[in-house]
């Protein structure tokens, strides 16, 4: 079974449908300075460009980022139909559970007595050195994230994912750059997948020599 969501056929069906739907996509998205700026999308190239540029790093485990593929497409989807963004929120926070469970869940046990999505959050300010300096989105924009994944700020990020699974994936705007930053935690829980692969690369080119002179 192909897992891949974003292939070039859906792009291209999507781009046509696309093509009725002439009004610019309007959404909250953080920016520069900013972490809570309006941003307007004038054409869906525009929008898919960007959603795209959210994927995952290719060395993280396949079937999390198939998972998180699924996001991507709902959001993509959300040209033809904006409510699609938020579905996308929420499969986006479902990736996420399971990727925090493969790599932080027995030691989160240990700390907190069991591996519910809150303490799973939790661990990784807590005890595996996550700070705002090291999520990309809050380094380009601005803004906290620690408090919202240890439970200080109001709502969590743990509420908004009971809230959207539990009644109210529908109501409300789009939370500002809430993909952007699922992508940012994935990829910092496997951040040694994506430096081995770093490393594996590194090697490759290093055996086959310079293409040119130095």
């Amino acid at each position: 079974m192909d897992f891949h969501a974003l292939t070039t056929d859906f792009l291209d069906a999507v781009a046509l449908a696309a093509s009725r739907c002439p009004e610019p996509l309007v959404t909250p998205w953080p920016t520069p300075g900013n972490p809570a700026a309006i941003v307007s999308f004038a054409n869906f190239g525009e929008w898919r460009d960007f959603v795209l540029n959210l994927s995952l790093n290719g060395a993280i485990p396949k079937i999390v980022g198939a998972k998180f593929e699924r996001a991507l497409k709902l959001h993509i989807l959300a040209w033809i139909d904006f409510d699609l963004i938020k579905a996308g929120e929420l499969v986006a926070l479902t990736t996420l559970e399971p990727a925090l469970r493969d790599r932080y869940g027995p030691q989160t046990k240990k700390q907190y007595g069991n591996m519910n999505f809150g303490h799973l959050l939790r661990y990784m300010p807590e005890h595996d050195g996550l700070t705002d300096a090291k999520v990309p989105m809050i380094q380009r924009c601005g803004g906290s994230v620690v408090d919202l994944l240890t439970g200080k700020r109001d709502p969590s990020f743990a509420d908004i994912r009971n809230d959207s699974a539990h009644g109210y994936s529908f109501d409300g705007f789009p939370w500002a750059g809430l993909l952007e930053l699922v992508r940012d935690l994935i990829e910092y829980a496997y951040r040694a997948y994506r430096d081995e692969g770093r490393h594996i690369l590194s090697a490759n080119a290093r055996s086959s020599g310079p293409i040119t002179s130095p």
